[in-house]
């Protein structure tokens, strides 16, 4: 296991540098979503493990959450990540389609979803759930690539041999969602990303 977890995470400090030598700072982009996002507190759900990037930096900031994600290798790869710098019981992953969460309503404070929606291709079914499973004073936090992040990440797969899948969700379409459903938007932009917070107007 020990092997495992070092050669796991001697990929994962590859593919850091790779970001950098294109200009992306994986850390700092992170940390710039997690800042904008303060404060927050309670049920945590990180909605899309993916490789755990995120997943990592909220769990250095010392936060406890639940990570989803359909691919229980992704998680794999996330798990042994944590497991490295020993944070793994600050996470609890489960496997499951976002579009169908397997919990209760109102049940979650904060929802992330970073680097995700561009992935979708029904926006309306993702955050009419995040909308029922969040809580009445929630918060719902949305992360994606801008144009020269995507322009990035579409490089870096090419170089290792895959190609990047888009589909047609875009964080506009969430924006517009999240303002027919009566939410507060603050909107940031950083280098390589997009961030929508969205509050209950109740707050």
């Amino acid at each position: 296991m020990k092997k495992e977890i070092i050669e796991n995470h001697e990929k994962y400090l590859e593919r850091i540098a790779l970001y950098r030598k294109f200009g992306y700072d994986i850390d700092q982009e992170r940390n710039f979503i997690i800042d904008n996002a303060l404060p927050f507190s309670g049920n945590i759900l990180e909605a899309g493990t993916g490789k755990g990037y995120f997943t990592l930096a909220l769990a250095r900031a010392g936060f406890k959450f639940f990570s989803f994600d359909i691919s229980a290798a992704e998680q794999r790869y996330a798990l042994l990540n944590l497991m490295y710098y020993e944070l793994q019981h600050q996470v609890t992953f489960v496997a499951a389609n976002i579009e169908s969460i397997p919990c209760d309503d109102s049940f979650f404070d904060t929802i992330f979803a970073v680097n995700m929606i561009h992935h979708l291709s029904f926006v309306r079914k993702v955050c009419d759930e995040f909308i029922r499973i969040l809580s009445r004073t929630g918060k719902i936090v949305l992360s994606d690539f801008n144009e020269e992040g995507l322009e990035i990440l579409n490089k870096i797969h090419a170089i290792e041999g895959r190609q990047h899948e888009v589909n047609s969700g875009t964080l506009y379409e969430a924006k517009t969602i999240l303002t027919e459903h009566g939410f507060k938007l603050k909107e940031y932009h950083s280098k390589m990303q997009n961030l929508l917070v969205a509050f209950r107007m109740t707050e």
